[in-house]
């Protein structure tokens, strides 16, 4: 699979940054993440973030946006629902994670999963490590692995 990760702001050197990169060269998935600069105008910037989060999805690319309003799955459901998709034929994704104002009416419209990562608020530079984790986390499920009890 070939998944991207598209997100507002832009990631610091840190710990988050190299928990990401632990979880990314664990994954035998094809993983980039694509990173906008918050929209300026405050009256347009969900918008102006949901064009430039949207021309980061390759044609023919699945979506999933993240949003607390979103589906509350576990992560047996998330792996069982990815692979779904992958034996289906869909084989390339893109996760869209917003900024501080939330993702645009464009891009929950887009969204082939509208995905909550729980009823808490979370700051979107810990969203995007949350993601790696579950995407390994899938993966490992997927396969047998022991990463993931229950």
């Amino acid at each position: 699979m070939r998944i991207t990760i598209a997100a507002v702001g832009r990631l610091r050197n840190g710990p988050i940054r190299d928990l990401i990169s632990d979880y990314t060269k664990r994954l035998p998935w094809d993983l980039t993440i694509r990173e906008i600069a918050e929209g300026r105008q405050a009256s347009r910037r969900k918008d102006d973030e949901a064009t430039a989060l949207l021309a980061c999805v390759a044609d023919g690319a699945g979506v999933i946006a993240l949003d607390g309003r979103g589906k509350d799955l576990t992560s047996e459901d998330l792996a069982g629902w990815l692979a779904k998709r992958r034996d289906d034929g869909q084989r390339d994704w893109t996760v869209v994670i917003g900024g501080a104002d939330g993702l645009g009416a464009a891009v929950l419209d887009r969204a082939d999963l509208v995905l909550s990562l729980g009823r808490l608020t979370w700051p979107h530079m810990l969203a995007r490590l949350l993601v790696v984790e579950q995407l390994y986390r899938a993966h490992t499920i997927q396969t047998g692995h022991p990463y993931h009890r229950e």
